[in-house]
């Protein structure tokens, strides 16, 4: 009896020693993560960085901030590579569920830019991330996992490059129209703003300008392999699959639509099966056009109303709007397009895709809209007006309004133009045909 209590006696010290030692760690940790922390805070980095290495070794998982501002001192102080890996790395093992997507794709970024892995083990932690969550990576990642699954699979299986473009294109468009909707208050000139204000207008700017560079990157990949010579057999290969695939249709049309397919006979297939399938202001906004172009123009436009009418999202009523003005350019009916176009913009008035529609369809009627050099070159004047609105409203088209808007620029009347006309630099001036729309004369 007394050795089993003296047994017992034993252990209990023995438990108590183990967790009083646990007890004096874990206190221990606590006031360097609160040194390192306050340190940190306060830009002394060279004190941070003793308390920090503690708790790299010590304390793995008492805080995620300790791999937060950790990175920084790694990257950014000590600019050691190899300690930002173990960093990364130790986040990952000790906190998989804070942010996941973004820390794989921040690693990514690290490792390539210190070329610290190869291009395959790059892009497997790009792979990794996007599964995550895609809207959480960073611009040029979405953009770099694009290209690697198009190099890895452009010539053997198209239709996964395909499938990942319109994937990756569809969270670009989500994060766009999440920074379109926040600087949408920023548009009121009257508004004044505070320090706060500035800095997210300034941050939602910037973010919609990479993520529109980035859209058109994805663009500028997947026009070399989607054409319409491409894809038609492809979908009428994959058709009987998936012709009730509501995703699988709505993302071909889609594709077929953007690369101007409409006169295929297969575009007209997918079309009504995407409506049969999945009845939607989406499908019924393809299916008007199909009803357009066999002649049944009041069924078209009640099919286009009734698409527009469920719809409740003023953003998504614009797409319609723009969609329709899309399909009526490529009909030739130049003034209707325009004023869908417009009505687009009367529900979503920072959709600079809307404004630089207008500019393409004036350019596209320069030789038609003047009788001598001078007239038809003020179209030009008519269409950079346009562009610049684009680029002014929409961060996120501000890459590509440029172009167009360098490219007006360049065709601008010259001053020898103007003075053979016979015209004032500076006054008023109104475009003929159906433009018909006054503009100054440039000085």
């Amino acid at each position: 009896m007394r050795k089993i209590t003296f047994l017992l006696a034993v252990t209990m010290f023995l438990v108590t020693v183990k967790t009083n030692a646990q007890d004096d760690a874990k206190r221990d940790c606590t006031i360097k993560y609160n040194l390192f922390k306050g340190d940190f805070k306060s830009k002394k980095y060279e004190d941070a960085f003793v308390n920090w290495e503690h708790l790299m070794d010590n304390c793995k998982d008492l805080s995620v901030n300790i791999y937060k501002y950790g990175a920084d001192l790694a990257q950014d102080v000590k600019k050691d590579p190899v300690l930002a890996k173990r960093v990364y790395e130790q986040r990952l093992q000790y906190f998989p569920k804070k942010n996941p997507a973004k820390v794989h794709s921040d690693y990514a970024t690290y490792l390539a830019e210190n070329n610290l892995a190869s291009e395959d083990a790059i892009f497997s932690i790009l792979e990794k991330g996007y599964a995550i969550d895609p809207t959480k990576m960073g611009v040029k990642n979405l953009y770099k996992y694009f290209q690697g699954v198009t190099d890895r699979n452009k010539d053997t299986n198209p239709q996964k490059v395909f499938d990942t473009y319109d994937d990756v294109l569809e969270n670009v468009n989500l994060k766009l129209e999440s920074y379109a909707k926040k600087l949408s208050r920023y548009q009121d000139s009257t508004l004044v703003l505070d320090k706060r204000d500035k800095s997210l207008k300034r941050a939602y700017t910037i973010n919609s300008k990479a993520l529109g560079t980035v859209e058109g990157g994805l663009d500028a990949i997947i026009s070399e392999i989607a054409t319409c010579v491409r894809l038609v057999p492809l979908y009428q290969r994959d058709f009987e699959a998936n012709k009730s695939n509501a995703i699988w249709l709505r993302r071909a049309v889609s594709r077929m639509f953007n690369k101007e397919c409409q006169d295929e006979p297969m575009y007209e297939i997918l079309a009504k099966a995407y409506a049969e399938a999945a009845p939607s202001p989406d499908s019924y906004s393809f299916y008007a056009g199909i009803l357009e172009k066999n002649g049944d123009a009041s069924g078209a436009a009640a099919m286009r109303e009734k698409a527009f009418n469920l719809e409740t999202d003023p953003t998504k009523k614009a797409k319609y709007k723009l969609k329709f003005a899309q399909a009526a350019k490529s009909r030739g009916q130049l003034s209707k397009a325009r004023r869908l176009a417009r009505e687009a913009l009367s529900f979503n008035p920072n959709f600079g895709k809307a404004y630089l529609l207008i500019a393409r369809l004036y350019q596209s009627s320069v030789n038609n809209c003047g009788s001598n050099e001078f007239e038809k070159r003020m179209v030009y004047v008519a269409a950079l007006r346009q562009a610049q609105r684009a680029s002014y409203v929409d961060p996120s088209i501000s890459s590509t309004a440029r172009k167009y808007i360098n490219s007006y620029r360049a065709n601008l009347p010259s001053k020898k133009v103007i003075f053979t006309a016979g015209v004032a630099p500076g006054s008023n001036y109104t475009i003929k045909c159906w433009i018909g729309e006054t503009v100054k004369i440039p000085n």
